[in-house]
């Protein structure tokens, strides 16, 4: 391999010859090697919007040279469409204010820069700091790219995969709205309800979740940006927050504004925890609506088996013929991840000493990927499993009029206690409840058909005593 000689404040550095990166980056390489999680792509789009609205800014306010922005806006521009990704090697487990990863940006950005000021035979050339940097710090900037990234994925990947999702569950519980099904509670037999209202149930815990998303992620919309090493704006100029702001905004269709108070956005992230605490609530609601679907459709016969869903591929490298339900299986698996990240966010977030927190790149790390994952996870789980679920409308009726709790009806009646001796006799002795009813001479079998009706026992009704 080939290298060139690079130099920081600390010295000389060799970089191979074919990397944009410079000292610093390399140093960083070298000095943490932990991992294998790299500093994820959202982060560095996030830098590269930043780094080219605070050229165009410093542009417009005189403290940046036309061929200078140019050359920063085309190197910001080739890092938006993925093309400078390999000359970026840095793991999340570098120092806690990602100074080495926003180093590496300025670094990439000053060297692709200068490659094309030669060919646009510029005498002009690009500093990562004194240029690149303008009016800048890690302190401002980390927060600053790590919100327009969880702005970005939650906007156009989380909510998309989320509306999605939510739409089927609404068609599958309308479609289903008059099956009615034996109801559960403790894993026991209980009361009548519909599969559509089951199901309604799923739909709703999406729309409620949607409901403290919107309401959390908007916070992250105040950018630390400017507010420089410790939130006093030191090096930068009158307006240039708001117009560097304004850029952002525009290039990312989002809606952002400058913090109110850059002290409190470089050292507090609770408008992370927030959000993500609402991601966490969205898991949740993954893994109850992941466990019901499988213990609903569970068997084939020796199971519940009240649902059909997709049979996918093979369960089995042992047992011929057995269908697993790995869709469920594969998003409770990304819903732990998240519960388990939001525990390393709520800590991290906790660690902001005086005026800057120290743990940025890891919060970073795991907001998105969870982020990421839900949105993946409810892709899957909507197109390879909640789409395809049907009803088993054999075994639905049967197991409705084993129930025993179809007794719940002639409370009103006979009384709860009566009501208990026929589920108790029906129950020791293998009879139905019409049976039992009549053996213990509470009640007629025309009298038990009138008042024991499943459908009728799905919606809240007015009763009048007959008996």
């Amino acid at each position: 391999m080939e290298y060139r000689i690079e130099k920081d404040t600390l010295g000389i550095m060799k970089v191979p010859q074919d990397k944009l990166w410079a000292a610093q980056t390399q140093r960083s390489s070298e000095n943490f090697r932990i991992g294998i999680e790299k500093m994820p792509e959202e982060v560095l789009k996030g830098f590269a919007i930043l780094k080219k609205s605070a050229a165009l800014a410093n542009h417009q306010l005189g403290h940046l040279s036309e061929d200078k922005t140019s050359a920063i806006v085309q190197a910001s521009n080739e890092i938006l469409e993925g093309k400078l990704f390999e000359h970026f090697p840095l793991m999340v487990w570098q120092t806690g204010s990602g100074t080495q990863s926003h180093m590496n940006i300025n670094e990439v950005i000053a060297n692709r820069g200068n490659q094309w000021l030669e060919k646009q035979e510029s005498e002009e050339r690009l500093h990562p700091n004194d240029d690149v940097n303008l009016s800048q710090s890690s302190n401002c900037n980390f927060p600053t790219a790590m919100y327009i990234a969880g702005v970005t994925v939650i906007e156009d990947q989380v909510f998309p995969a989320l509306y999605d999702m939510k739409e089927t569950l609404l068609t599958k519980s309308k479609e289903y709205e008059e099956i009615v099904k034996v109801g559960r509670t403790h894993l026991q037999d209980a009361v009548p309800l519909t599969l559509g209202q089951e199901i309604s149930a799923w739909h709703r815990m999406l729309e409620k979740t949607e409901e403290m998303i919107k309401e959390s992620y908007i916070k992250m919309e105040e950018l630390a940006f400017a507010g420089t090493a410790v939130g006093t704006g030191l090096n930068t100029y009158k307006s240039f927050p708001e117009i560097a702001v304004e850029k952002i905004s525009s290039f990312t269709g989002k809606k952002f504004v400058p913090a109110l108070n850059k002290f409190h956005a470089l050292t507090s992230y609770d408008e992370v925890v927030y959000c993500h605490g609402a991601l966490k609530a969205l898991a949740a609601d993954l893994m109850k609506i992941a466990n019901d679907v499988r213990w609903l459709a569970s068997g084939p016969r020796s199971g519940i088996g009240e649902i059909t869903i997709p049979e996918n591929e093979p369960g089995s490298s042992m047992m011929p013929g057995k269908v697993n339900p790995t869709q469920c299986e594969a998003l409770t698996m990304v819903t732990t991840q998240v519960i388990g990240n939001d525990v390393t966010i709520g800590l991290a977030a906790s660690q902001g000493n005086f005026q800057v927190n120290v743990f940025k790149p890891v919060i970073a790390y795991n907001f998105l990927q969870s982020a990421r994952l839900l949105a993946d996870g409810m892709i899957s789980f909507n197109k390879n499993c909640i789409k395809g679920l049907k009803p088993n409308k054999e075994v639905i009726e049967k197991n409705l009029n084993q129930s025993l709790m179809l007794v719940t009806a002639l409370n009103p009646y006979i009384g709860y206690e009566n009501a208990a001796k026929i589920a108790k006799t029906a129950h020791e002795q293998n009879l139905t409840l019409k049976e039992a009813s009549t053996l213990l001479g509470l009640l007629t079998e025309d009298e038990f058909d009138e008042i024991v009706n499943p459908v009728k026992m799905t919606y809240p009704a007015s009763f009048e005593r007959t008996l």
